[in-house]
């Protein structure tokens, strides 16, 4: 990847790494679908008037489908299932079958882009990267719900498939349109879910979790991931699910003083050489076709 690749690459890891603590905090205090609701529509009002300023809404009504597609897949329908399997299943077996994208997208991308094509050193990068996770975030199974972990699956191939929409149908457009429309559509979708079971009073732990997930993890982070896969493609993109559980454990080792594990000692290495695989691009590779163009008939 490019300088500008790497830089964009680890402030999402960084950012996405964060949503494991505060989704733990705020699922005990509110229904998933509120806070889905609370995440999402303070975070469209934010972005709202600086989308109008650009124009960036107006060229959307012609790929309205697609943006739609791309609302549910990313945003409207994983977060519910996320939040929904969070309360019962542990983080680390949540943080492990997230870490299933990028394997996902090795099966699925190929199909859309020829360009995906796997290599020998990016399959190997894929299986150490994934490998690393599971020594990093362990797995404990103790309690796990069938019903959570198909909500954790189902969140995976939504994570997969929502880098495709963007690359194959909505890469030329503007990034601040097409995110401020999905989030506005989440947030009028799960509107009278999120108003009518409002929780009569949160924690201050909760309430700054919200925030964190709306203005960091979710406004600010959109516009990052857009332009990574502008810049890397959905393929590479994806391989920040490797990352961001080893970022989610390092915050708790730093901040709330969790033991720092042999399985993170042995993870933590094989997540970064894994990564760093898995995101080269080969250089046998045949010419990139443009992002966002379409397939050739």
């Amino acid at each position: 990847m490019s300088r500008r690749g790497w830089l964009l690459f680890a402030s999402l890891c960084v950012i996405w790494g964060i949503p494991y603590l505060l989704i733990r905090i705020a699922v005990r205090e509110m229904d998933p679908a509120t806070l889905v609701f609370l995440r999402t529509a303070p975070a469209a009002v934010l972005l709202a008037p600086l989308a109008i300023r650009r124009g960036g809404l107006r060229l959307l009504m012609a790929r309205w489908k697609w943006v739609l597609a791309y609302t549910i897949s990313e945003v409207a329908a994983p977060w519910l299932l996320l939040f929904s399997a969070e309360t019962r299943i542990s983080s680390s077996l949540a943080g492990l079958l997230i870490a299933a994208v990028p394997l996902m997208g090795a099966l699925i991308y190929p199909f859309f882009d020829h360009t995906e094509r796997l290599d020998a050193r990016r399959l190997l990068g894929l299986c150490v990267g994934f490998a690393g996770v599971a020594g990093v975030v362990g797995l404990d199974v103790r309690g796990t719900s069938l019903v959570a972990v198909g909500e954790m699956v189902a969140v995976a191939l939504g994570y997969t498939l929502g880098p495709l929409v963007i690359s194959r149908r909505l890469a030329d457009l503007p990034s601040i349109g097409v995110i401020t429309a999905s989030l506005v559509l989440t947030a009028v979708a799960y509107t009278p879910v999120g108003l009518t079971h409002l929780p009569a009073s949160l924690s201050w732990q909760a309430v700054a979790s919200v925030a964190g997930l709306a203005l960091v993890c979710t406004a600010i982070a959109f516009l990052i991931f857009f332009e990574l896969i502008r810049e890397v493609g959905p393929a590479r993109t994806t391989v920040i699910t490797y990352v961001n559980p080893l970022v989610a454990v390092l915050l708790g080792v730093v901040l709330l003083g969790e033991p720092f594990t042999v399985g993170i000692a042995v993870g933590l290495p094989l997540i970064i050489t894994g990564s760093v695989l898995a995101t080269r691009r080969s250089t046998a590779a045949p010419a990139a076709q443009p992002v966002g163009a379409s397939p050739a008939k």
